[in-house]
Order: C-alpha cells, then structure tokens, then sequence
C-alpha cells in the first residue's frame, strides 16, 4: 500500500502550490523557443539540422525520462527526484544561456527535458498522494492549468526578452526559476513512496531510455528523409531496443513497468488519448509561430499574443472542469475535449496569408476550451487508471505518451506544411493540410476513447462475478 501521512490544508497546499507551479515552470522551458526560433538558430549559427534539434531536443528528454523518473519516484521517493529535476532543469536552463554554438544548447534543451520530466511526473504523482476523492478533481485542475498556463508563458517570455535584450536572458531567468523550485520542493514537499520495498530496475530504465530517445532521434532526423541511413538506423535501433526492454519487463523479478497494468482499458484509453492531444494540438500549436511570422508576416511578439487565445483559454478551463459533476466519466470529457479541439481547428485548416485576425483567434479560443479539458481530465485519468502504488508509473506512462506523440506530430507537421521554395504561400497551404489531418485524428481518437470506456464498464462489470 502506497505510505501515507496525515497532511494539514497548508501541507497540501504547500505540495500543490510546488508540484503545480514545477509543472507551469517545465512547460514555460518547453515552450519558450517557439517564437524566438529564427533568433536562436541565427546568433548560434545553426543549420538547418541543428535548427530541427533545437525545437525537438527538449522532446527528447522529456519521452526519455517521463516514464522513468515517474517510476523511479514511486520505489526512491518522488519528493527526491522531483527536487533532483529542478535542479537538473535550473542545469540545463543555464547550459541554454552561456551556449557558444548549437549543440550545446541541444544538450542544454535534453537536460531541461531530463529534469522537467521528473517533475512533471513526480508532481502529478505527489498530488495524487496528497488528495484523495473528490479534492483530487480540484487538485489535477489546478495541475492541468499550469500544464495550459506554460504555453502561454513561455513564448511570451523568450520573445519579450528577445526583443527588449537576447534570448539568453529567458534561459538565465528559467535557471534561477528552477533553483527556486528545488529549494521550495526540499522545503514544502512530504516523501511518499510506494512502500512496497522494489528495486529500482536499472536495466529496464536504461533499455527505456535508449530506446525511446533513438525513437526520437529517428523521428528528428526524419524530417530531412525517411530513407536516410541515419533516420533508418537510429529507428531500426528503437525498435531492437524497445523490443528488449519488453521482454526484460516480462521477465524481471521486479519490473520498472506492469505490463499488466495496460490490461485495464481506463489506462490505454488516457494514454492514447494523451499520444493524440502531443500528436494534434501540441505538435500544431509548436508549429503555428512558423506559420504566423514567415507565412502571414506577424512579428515573433505578436504570434506569442495571438497564441494567448489558446493557452489562456486552456489554462482558465483546466480551472472550470474542476466543477463538472464527478458522474461525467473521463471518457466522456476526453472525447468532448477532442471533439473541440477538432471544431477550434476547422478555421485554422483554411487559412490565408492574409486570414483575419478573428479568424485565427476564434480558432484558438475553441481549441483551447478543447486542450484545457483535455489536459485537467488526463491528470486525473493518468492516476485513476493504475493502483495509488503506480501513481508516479501511470503519470509518467500518459505524459511519455503526450509528448512521444508531440514529437512525432511535429515531424508531420513539418513534411506537410514545409515545402522547397514554397515561399509564404506554400507554407500557408502545407499547414492546411496538417491541420486536417489533425483534425481526423481528434474525431477518431474520440471514437476510439469511447469505445474503450465500453471495455472498461464490461471489465468492471466482470470482476465481481469473477470473484464470487
């Protein structure tokens, strides 16, 4: 049984206030190159390759780690490792800033990955910990909210900063941000583990982490052709990897991950509906700043506001779902999410060079209703899914899956919208065709959600009858 301690409101708020604002911080560091892209690449002198690995490096580390350090935290403890990651984070921010050239920063961005994902996955985990019943829907709302919130800072952050400074500025402000998050999560923070006394499964972290990064890797060098040797080797490799990793878990005296965990159709719903909320919306909106400054000629400044239209918006909905009724099944707030977010997109997938502002930011206020239900429902399906011992595995399991799925949405995204001396109007017309294809992938994810809640409701149904 998962160790529990008596917690007074100002211990839960105090690991509330951490564990969330750990997570707005991780998905500000996430997102603060977006609009500043062309500035980065331009003073570190990066390439086209190297300019692919900025954006998708912090990926990287993220899908690495998430899964990994979210278990890791269950057995060591996840007050630990989430203070371990925002000193990691706080690392990788100041690699960012003092980078000479692009690998560095490359390096800097895993690190950050690395860090955020321990922290986003551990603080999921330690609120779970922390709030039982119905003040866990509150709690993961708040949580869901920062997760909006980080998007709408970030840009914002680095493209201010960009104009009025350097962008190096926004990577010294995050590491001093993430040394403050180490030292309030060692003060504020209670330990909780599982208290089932495992192992930590070294192997099983390492085959994970190799082989979901060269995944990655293979998806990254991608972008510039499938049939590339390195593209083809670095994905036969992820899959040899992963494939080992599998059959290491069904034999381990002590896995890392239950496999049997994903017989319970809850868990395989939150997670495929998290790989198809970083393979739409996360992987377009990564994108859109592209869209908006070389397609439609805004400034990186005026992209970071319009983009306020779906963070915001996401952000204050986190906030609002915490009051629908807990009989609506997570489900149904994940298909009804994907389903908006679907809607919002229909008047992004026909844009012009010259589209209306109220045409772009219509659709990014219905998307954002969409994300910031999608994102408050998924903290709390990623937890309800797998036994209170699992809560950091099952964090980590759904927020890998978000951003594996981000990961691969924006290298589709990319073969679509960017074309060879497509100039303005080719891009513009690439990225209507991504959008529609995100779009049939929400409206099918919410079939595919619903019909998995069907599985869940026989297999609920079922277990009494096998235990009598």
């Amino acid at each position: 049984m998962d160790r529990t301690v008596t917690t007074t409101s100002s211990t839960a708020g105090g690991t509330l206030a951490v564990a969330a604002g750990g997570t707005l911080l991780a998905m500000t560091a996430f997102t603060a190159p977006l609009s500043i892209v062309p500035a980065v690449a331009g003073d570190l002198g990066a390439g086209p390759v190297a300019t692919s690995w900025v954006l998708s490096s912090m990926s990287l580390g993220l899908a690495i780690a998430l899964l990994t350090s979210g278990a890791i935290g269950d057995e060591v403890g996840r007050r630990r490792v989430f203070v371990a990651g925002a000193a990691l984070l706080a690392v990788g921010s100041i690699a960012g800033a003092a980078a000479p050239e692009p690998w560095t920063f490359v390096v800097g961005r895993v690190l950050q990955g690395v860090g955020a994902a321990a922290v986003i996955a551990c603080g999921l985990a330690l609120i779970s910990h922390t709030f039982p019943g119905p003040e866990r829907a509150r709690a993961t709302g708040i949580w869901g909210a920062c997760m909006g919130a980080g998007p709408a800072v970030g840009p914002l952050l680095g493209s201010v900063l960009d104009a009025v400074a350097s962008w190096r500025w926004a990577y010294a402000v995050l590491a001093v941000l993430g040394v403050v998050l180490a030292a309030a999560g060692r003060r504020l923070l209670t330990e909780s583990r599982s208290g089932r006394g495992r192992r930590v499964d070294a192997p099983g972290a390492l085959f994970l982490a190799v082989g979901t990064g060269l995944l990655l890797a293979g998806l990254t060098e991608g972008r510039r052709g499938w049939t590339s040797p390195l593209a083809l080797g670095l994905t036969v490799g992820a899959v040899v990897v992963l494939a080992a990793f599998l059959l290491h878990q069904t034999r381990a005296r002590e896995p890392m991950l239950e496999l049997g965990l994903f017989r319970r159709p809850a868990l395989v719903s939150a997670t495929f509906a998290a790989f198809v909320t970083g393979a739409t919306i996360i992987a377009l909106m990564s994108f859109v700043a592209t869209v908006l400054e070389s397609g439609m000629a805004y400034s990186a400044v005026e992209a970071s506001v319009l983009l306020l239209a779906w963070s915001g918006v996401g952000a204050g909905c986190s906030l609002l779902a915490r009051r629908i009724p807990l009989r609506v099944s997570g489900a149904l707030r994940l298909a009804v999410g994907l389903l908006t977010i679907a809607a919002g997109l229909v008047p992004l997938a026909v844009l012009t060079t010259g589209a209306p502002v109220g045409q772009l930011v219509a659709g990014f206020a219905v998307a954002g209703v969409g994300t910031g239900l999608l994102n408050a429902t998924l903290a709390r399906e990623a937890v309800a899914g797998v036994p209170p011992t699992s809560a950091g595995a099952g964090s980590g399991i759904n927020n890998a899956g978000r951003y594996i799925g981000a990961a691969f949405g924006v290298t589709v995204v990319t073969a679509l919208a960017v074309r060879p001396d497509g100039g303005a109007l080719g891009l513009v017309a690439g990225w209507n065709v991504a959008v529609l294809v995100g779009i049939a992938l929400c409206v099918a994810a919410a079939v595919v959600v619903l019909l998995l809640q069907r599985a869940e409701e026989r297999r609920s149904a079922a277990v009494p009858a096998a235990v009598v």
